[in-house]
């Protein structure tokens, strides 16, 4: 399922964000510091988080500026529309066949933790009532005539049935009671029949069957239909939201990691020193080992290589400088080592004492490098506030372009930077405004006040600057301040 777009009303300064376009696999939006960029990307999160579905609360998220009782667990906050795969839409109509035209879905939710489905393009229950009456006044005369030829006891018993199917079969507006009484009586008719021994022609028998079909097609719809939206809600992918990054400390003891791994009370920054390790491809436990075996050879061997692993992809990704990651093993403890091979002296120094630049990146790299390939985030659409602020305009387009190339995940993410504008695709840029009557309303035409529009205009305008070659300046200014004049030096300086 791939997020095709979502609303999000009711909720913080949001009263009704518009709908917003989201079929890109990356969608960024623009907006001015407080206009509600962080609250679009908290509300979504809550229809599907990773950490499971929460009731939201009144008092915090309901808009301030309006009556808590205006605010129940039915009010609408989010609404999503999904579009399907050719495989999801034949799964989709194996479960309720009158889906087989579905090719987009909907969820939603209000405060409450209760989510709805919807499936677009569902085709409506419809019967044709003369083909039904046409059918039963065959078979209704037929049975009575048949029951002529019986035992006087079973006669009567067949002539009620038939009566009690002419009534059944008579159509009601609502189409699933009428199946379920219809349904009935021709199980009941069936078995009159039976009981009899009373035969119908082969074209009455059709006919009779046609109807039960008919009847218990209708009735077996509702849970049919049940079971579709309940398919929609467990195939809806988790939602990821990240505003902050844990930092990854740059020394770490492997037992006590191992201790607090096995009661479950690893910490934040312990949860990234895991997902360091799976990227480097270092098992802890197979290093406690070979420590108590105090095979140290083997151990340096290992995490060596584990070393070569993160330096190649690092050195793919961080374009600033070319940088050497080296795990170090003094006993129980793991360090983390960055080093400039390349720089006139090469200081290697603990991950803890880089740029904080590099420090998020690197936090962020191993973060979703380790969560979308086998982990939690494989299959979730990440919701991204403001990354990379702590990145130089350079290694913040190297992020951009790293979003685009390294995942296939959807991401949705919030920016006011113009090295964060993806200028190469502006139908994925989208602008929030903040306004004091509407709240934060989002435009996917890139529209707004002149601070809003400022990050996109900036971003075209470096664009433009970087595909326009060089000029050189006129001969008759290529002088050098060397060879210039005192006096005009002098003239200069004044």
């Amino acid at each position: 399922m791939r997020l095709a777009s979502f609303q999000i009303t009711n909720f913080r300064s949001i009263n009704d964000s518009g709908l917003i376009d989201s079929t890109q696999q990356i969608t960024a939006i623009l907006g001015r510091n407080d206009s509600g960029k962080s609250n679009l990307l908290r509300a979504l999160h809550s229809l599907n988080p990773a950490e499971g579905l929460a009731e939201l609360s009144p008092i915090k998220d309901f808009p301030r500026h309006r009556r808590l009782e205006e605010c129940t667990g039915d009010t609408p906050v989010v609404f999503t529309r999904w579009r399907l795969d050719e495989s999801e839409q034949a799964e989709l109509a194996g479960i309720l066949p009158r889906a087989s035209g579905v090719r987009y879905v909907t969820a939603a939710r209000g405060y409450a933790t209760v989510r709805r489905a919807g499936l677009e393009g569902l085709s409506a229950l419809s019967l044709d009532v003369s083909d039904i009456k046409g059918k039963v006044r065959k078979i209704v005369p037929a049975v009575k005539a048949a029951a002529e030829k019986v035992a006087e006891e079973a006669k009567a018993t067949l002539e009620q049935e038939a009566d009690t199917f002419d009534a059944a079969m008579i159509m009601s507006p609502d189409y699933i009671k009428w199946s379920a009484g219809a349904v009935q009586a021709a199980q009941a008719l069936r078995k009159a029949l039976a009981v009899a021994r009373a035969e119908l022609s082969d074209k009455q028998e059709q006919m009779l069957a046609e109807l039960e079909d008919m009847a218990l097609s209708i009735a077996n719809d509702a849970p049919a239909l049940a079971r579709a939206q309940a398919w929609v809600l467990e195939k809806l992918p988790r939602f990821i939201y990240v505003d902050e990054y844990p930092t990854l400390p740059g020394r770490q003891n492997i037992a006590e990691y191992l201790g607090r791994e096995g009661w479950g009370q690893l910490t934040p920054e312990q949860q990234s020193f895991g997902r360091l390790c799976k990227v480097a491809g270092l098992d802890l436990r197979q290093l406690q080992a070979l420590l108590e075996k105090n095979d140290q050879a083997t151990r340096n061997q290992l995490v060596n290589r584990a070393g070569s692993v993160v330096t190649a992809e690092i050195r793919r990704l961080w374009k600033d400088r070319a940088l050497k990651v080296r795990f170090n093993l003094d006993g129980q403890y793991l360090d983390t080592l960055v080093s400039d091979p390349n720089g006139a002296y090469e200081v290697e120094v603990n991950l803890e004492e880089r740029s904080r630049g590099f420090q998020w990146f690197f936090s962020f790299y191993i973060a979703f490098f380790a969560d979308t390939r086998g982990g939690r985030a494989e299959d979730a659409i990440l919701l991204l506030d403001e990354p990379g602020l702590h990145l130089h305009a350079h290694s913040q387009a190297d992020l951009l372009a790293h979003f685009e190339k390294d995942f296939g995940n959807q991401i949705v993410y919030t920016t006011h930077s113009p090295f964060m504008v993806p200028v190469h695709r502006l139908d994925a840029v989208r602008t929030a405004s903040l306004d004091e009557a509407t709240g934060t309303t989002v435009s996917n035409t890139a529209q707004g006040d002149a601070r809003t529009l400022f990050p996109l205009q900036a971003a075209l305008a470096l664009g433009r600057m970087r595909s326009e070659p060089a000029k050189a300046p006129p001969q008759e200014a290529r002088v050098e301040r060397s060879e210039a004049p005192a006096s005009t030096m002098n003239e200069e300086a004044a």
